[in-house]
C-alpha cells in the first residue's frame, strides 16, 4: 500500500500479551511499529492465502477439463483418421 493513500479504516484485535510481546519483538527487529509490522503481515498473509486459492481453483477447473476430454473425448477429424492410416500402413498393421 503506498504510504501517500489516506488510511481511512481501522482494524482492531484483542491478543494475548505474549502475542503482544511477539509482535513488539518482530516489529523491533524488522526496524518498523507494531502496526506497520501487523499490517504489512496480514496483507503478506492475505495475498498469499488469495493465490493459493486461485491455484487451487485453476487446478481444479484444469481437472474438470482433463476429465471431460478423457470422459467424452470429441470425435477425431479427418486429419487424425488420415494419420491414424497413415501410421497403421506405415507399421504395417
Amino acid at each position: 500500500m503506498p504510504q501517500f493513500q489516506r488510511k481511512e479504516e481501522r482494524l482492531e484485535a484483542r491478543i494475548t500479551s505474549a502475542q503482544k510481546r511477539l509482535l513488539e519483538r518482530a516489529a523491533a527487529l524488522r526496524g518498523t511499529s507494531v502496526t506497520e509490522f501487523v499490517i504489512t503481515s496480514a496483507q503478506e498473509a492475505a495475498t498469499s492465502a488469495i493465490k493459493d486459492f486461485d491455484e487451487l481453483q485453476l487446478r481444479d477447473e484444469a481437472r474438470e477439463v482433463f476429465i471431460k476430454a478423457v470422459l467424452s473425448p470429441p470425435a477425431p477429424s479427418d486429419a487424425a483418421r488420415q494419420a491414424a492410416e497413415r501410421y497403421r500402413t506405415h507399421m504395417g498393421l
